[in-house]
């Protein structure tokens, strides 16, 4: 299995923007076939930092996921500088 942590700081005048693009791209990562969960959290006391939470079976259908059209919309809208700050682990998961 292999999972990816991504830290975001959002524009916090662009927060609805971003949720909008976030929640479509996670709704539609978790019907892919490799996909085992793809979840969105927002950090209580600092209300524009998120957390994405993505489990894929291997490393090929995390490959796959950045292939797909929904996350070619994400790429497009977050690359018009909504995200502020980013940090990201991707690898498998350790036994």
């Amino acid at each position: 299995m292999v999972n990816v942590i991504v830290i975001l700081e959002i524009d916090p005048l662009r927060v609805d923007e971003f949720l909008e693009v976030i929640t479509y791209n996670a709704a539609e990562s978790v019907k892919e076939p490799g996909c085992l969960r793809f979840e969105v959290s927002r950090q209580f006391d600092q209300a524009n930092l998120f957390a994405l939470s993505e489990s894929y079976v291997d490393k090929d259908a995390m490959d796959a996921h950045y292939q797909t059209p929904h996350f070619a919309v994400w790429k497009e809208k977050s690359a018009t500088g909504f995200v502020q700050k980013r940090w990201s682990v991707k690898g498998p998961v350790l036994e």
